[in-house]
């Protein structure tokens, strides 16, 4: 079951937040986010000994700082009956697939055999001076001039010139 999934799932319901410096926040998850950041309101923080406690209205938590989540168990419970009715679903859907049909050749190949769009002259629908963004470069491969394999300087920069 996936972290994020169950965070989802429990949105405005009670959750306790412990962070790595041992402080702890009771509140009501508003929002998160799939970096795990969260957004508590009407929570109350204890700090890292557990004898001093505050009432804050809202909270933000970075995810990187969170060391453990506790979820309610009714919320554990919905979350593993919907992902038992999709894997059922699932499961049904692939029983009535029609498996006959060859779905292999659905993507038609569009250009040449090579792989190349072959407009144009011998080349391939290239010009003679190669495949650089301007022609600059002499037909070194690579989209910017001095990249790619040029021995040339970097003249697309007006530092250089």
């Amino acid at each position: 079951m996936l972290p994020l999934y169950l965070l989802t799932a429990a949105k405005n319901q009670p959750i306790l937040v412990e962070l790595k410096t041992g402080e702890t926040y009771n509140g009501n998850l508003t929002n998160c986010d799939s970096w795990m950041n969260l957004t508590l309101h009407d929570v109350i923080q204890t700090n890292a000994d557990g004898d001093e406690f505050a009432k804050i209205a809202e909270i933000y938590i970075k995810g990187m700082h969170i060391k453990y989540l506790r979820i309610p168990d009714q919320i554990m419970d919905r979350v593993k009956e919907q992902q038992q009715m999709y894997h059922q679903q699932q499961q049904h859907h692939q029983h009535h697939h029609h498996y006959g049909q060859d779905n292999r050749n659905r993507f038609v190949k569009r250009r040449g055999g090579d792989g190349r769009d072959n407009r144009g002259d011998a080349a391939g629908g290239r010009n003679n001076a190669g495949s650089g963004r301007n022609n600059r470069d002499n037909g070194a491969r690579g989209g910017r001039g001095g990249q790619g394999g040029s021995n040339r300087p970097n003249n697309n920069r007006r530092g250089n010139q």
